[in-house]
């Protein structure tokens, strides 16, 4: 049978006879049809969260497997959690068939082999939650992964743009966004990949917000690595507290550069030791520590 994503989709079949702007809202009417997709399968995304919570808080890590789109998707996501979150670089690790050089062009058949993806899934334990994305729902990359981690007693999870994935057996929670067929046939870079994305997003930004690394919809757990994200700590202080510029450098100065003891100092007036020593009481999170000072937030 052929998956949903080899099928040819009739209403893009006389795609390559408009012109450059009807291809184009070809293209957009498509992807349209995505965020429903996803929007259709958000219980089952929180289910993937909340294990993912529970894997961290117990000592364990988030795998993510993928090959391809897929992969590098996967790659991208776990990357942009540490400037954007301060996320531990072992956090959420990203394994991606055919390792660094497959990121930039195609390797053949690593996609196909069952044993790299158990053989990348070495370092799993029973405490982690391995996320599997595969688009059609059958890549044997991510099932050698999905198999060696139940193995280990770990929770798995399927993102696919399948329905009816074959993997689906190996997932303890199954994601299928039905995107269905694509603009060109196969080609699951597109909405497919576009699901992914928005899983991706959806799940690690819930993900870090659940274990406090943001507060309210803040970024107070990022790291400035330049200018720019410099320019966006003095900001984000402004904002949440009201205190001028001047007064927000002097307590990201006090604060050796940390954001989150910095913007409780200033909403507490409690001393930055102070301040800090409530974090470390209220694993990170902001809004605990905030109340064990009785801040009036």
């Amino acid at each position: 049978m052929i998956t949903p994503t080899e099928q040819r989709n009739p209403r893009t079949l006389a795609i390559d006879a408009v012109g450059t702007t009807e291809i184009l809202r070809m293209v957009n009417a498509e992807d349209a049809r995505v965020a429903g997709a996803v929007g259709a399968v958000i219980p089952e995304l929180a289910q993937a969260v909340d294990a993912g919570v529970e894997a961290i808080r117990n000592g364990g890590r988030v795998h993510y497997f993928g090959a391809g789109t897929s992969g590098r998707l996967a790659v991208l996501d776990a990357a942009e959690l540490l400037p954007t979150f301060h996320a531990p670089d072992d956090l959420v690790v990203a394994h991606h068939a055919g390792g660094i050089e497959a990121l930039l062009r195609a390797v053949e058949n690593v996609e196909d082999s069952e044993e790299g993806g158990a053989a990348d899934a070495a370092s799993v334990t029973g405490h982690d939650l391995v996320i599997g994305l595969a688009a059609s729902g059958s890549t044997p990359y991510v099932a050698g992964a999905l198999r060696a981690a139940r193995a280990v007693g770990a929770t798995t999870v399927l993102v696919t743009s399948n329905p009816s994935a074959p993997l689906a057996p190996l997932a303890d929670i199954v994601i299928a966004a039905d995107t269905g067929p694509e603009v060109i046939a196969g080609s699951t870079r597109l909405k497919a990949g576009t699901a992914q994305k928005l899983i991706l997003n959806g799940f690690s930004t819930t993900l870090m917000i659940k274990l406090g690394r943001t507060w309210s919809n803040l970024m107070v757990d990022m790291v400035a690595t330049n200018q720019k994200l410099r320019g966006r700590m003095l900001r984000i202080l402004a904002e949440a507290t009201g205190a001028d510029e001047a007064a927000c450098s002097a307590a990201l100065a006090e604060a050796d550069g940390e954001l989150k003891p910095a913007l409780v100092h200033l909403l507490t007036g409690s001393p930055v030791a102070r301040a800090r020593e409530a974090l470390e009481q209220a694993g990170g999170r902001v809004a605990i520590a905030l109340g064990r000072l009785s801040a009036p937030a």
